[in-house]
């Protein structure tokens, strides 16, 4: 299991959740932070996203610790992965949206610091205009929630 640091559920967290509920796996994200916040025991913020924007520089600037929770496209071993997210600038003329990486740097390069930025990435597998989780990524949800849990709550 991925080792998270201590002291991240703390009013200085921000939790934002990338995707789209309507489309499928793409809505992990949400389904994430859904959950977390019934439960009521996380003590930062929680902030849903369908994309990131370069706005939201200025938004994560304001706390200590980031958390970016997402769909992966791809399969991951344990079904998800939690990894530092560092800065790292990949932007495009074309792009009209961002990934973690290029907000934290973003941040950095804009106001000379940059929160301590994690990315919790939770495999999905339908893609499709629906709404509904496909089975595989409710289990995947279920780990990833359950590994939250033991390490940040």
């Amino acid at each position: 299991m991925p080792h998270a640091p201590a002291k991240l559920n703390t009013p200085t967290t921000l939790l934002l959740g990338i995707g789209n509920n309507a489309r499928r796996d793409d809505g992990l994200g949400w389904a994430f932070l859904d959950a977390i916040r019934e439960q009521g025991l996380f003590a930062g913020e929680i902030t849903y996203r369908y994309q990131l924007q370069v706005e939201d520089a200025d938004v994560i600037r304001a706390y200590q610790t980031v958390i970016f929770v997402d769909a992966l496209h791809q399969p991951v071993e344990a079904g998800f992965y939690w990894k530092p997210c560092l800065p790292v600038a990949a932007f495009s003329f074309s792009t009209h949206a961002l990934d973690p990486e290029s907000v934290v740097a973003l941040c950095q390069e804009i106001y000379g610091e940059a929160p301590e930025a994690f990315t919790l990435g939770i495999a999905g597998y339908a893609w499709e205009l629906e709404e509904g989780l496909s089975p595989k990524a409710v289990k995947n949800l279920k780990q990833a929630l359950h590994f939250f849990r033991e390490k940040i709550l």
